[in-house]
């Protein structure tokens, strides 16, 4: 029970504070997390498609 509540909180609040955390990283790293994320799915479904074709 406690390995699906925990990810599901812990997911909630991301959501929730997303621009706060995004500003944070934003302020020290000088670059929008929004384009990692976006940059890691697309390899993440590239790399699927690759091993679904062979």
């Amino acid at each position: 029970m406690l390995k699906f509540v925990i990810p599901a909180i812990i997911f909630f609040l991301v959501a929730l504070f997303w621009e706060k955390i995004n500003e944070k990283i934003y302020q020290k790293f000088k670059i929008k997390i929004n384009l990692i994320i976006v940059m890691a799915a697309i390899l993440f479904l590239l790399a699927v498609s690759i091993l679904l074709y062979f």
